[in-house]
């Protein structure tokens, strides 16, 4: 992989990690709710469950939907409907936690797993492996895969700390249900573009040849070193 490739790769991950999207959106709602502290697993999760999809989509993975397309649409119902159960659940949660009585925020376990559900991560990891992986060498599929968690992670605090600094704010019953409820509507606003999309857009390789075409020129870096 060139520099100018990764250094496009970097700036595609920095756009889809921090923009609003189903993980951002609950990392907001469990910083307000819980705080950053409680929040970290949720975060460090996220992080790794992403750079485990974008390798295994690499390895071989990609292929799978590749050859069988109908796996998109069962992807897309599956987790738009697990993220409706979610959208519920910050709807309905009571009141800002710091000692985990009652709800409790996602541990590392589950944000990890949530990321086979989530459409937009999937869409993410495809157009990762598609486009970024171009000698589709091991070590290649683990530099994009590194590169994915070690942007993504500072994005997803980022959105958790941003809810840590809501909390003075939702001290009273009223104010954080509505925020509670606005958080969840977002959630939900959130699987339009995925839902109505047949299959997780990509970009092309010509696009991505482009943009680092666009770049400075830089040494190349060896794919085995």
């Amino acid at each position: 992989m060139t520099a100018q490739l990764l250094l496009a790769f970097v700036l595609f991950a920095f756009a889809t990690a921090g923009t609003p999207g189903p993980n951002n959106m609950m990392l907001l709602a469990s910083g307000a709710n819980f705080g950053f502290r409680r929040t970290v697993l949720h975060i460090l999760g996220i992080s790794a469950g992403l750079g485990v999809m974008v390798a295994a989509m690499g390895l071989g993975l990609g292929g799978v939907f590749k050859a069988f397309p109908v796996l998109h649409d069962v992807l897309k119902w599956v987790g738009g409907a697990y993220m409706l159960w979610l959208a519920w659940k910050i709807a309905t949660a009571e009141g800002v936690s710091d000692k985990g009585v009652g709800a409790k925020p996602m541990t590392f376990l589950q944000a990890a797993a949530f990321q086979w559900v989530n459409p937009k991560a999937w869409a993410m990891a495809l157009t990762a492996a598609t486009t970024y992986m171009p000698d589709g060498s091991t070590a290649g599929v683990f530099l994009v895969a590194g590169t994915f968690m070690l942007v993504g992670a500072p994005c997803s605090a980022a959105w958790a700390g941003f809810g840590q600094g809501l909390r003075p704010f939702l001290d009273r019953p009223k104010v954080l249900r509505a925020f509670n409820l606005t958080m969840a509507a977002l959630l939900v606003v959130s699987l339009y573009p995925l839902v109505v999309e047949t299959r997780p857009a990509g970009v092309s390789h010509e696009a991505a040849r482009e943009l680092a075409a666009s770049l400075p020129p830089t040494p190349r870096w060896s794919s085995r070193g």
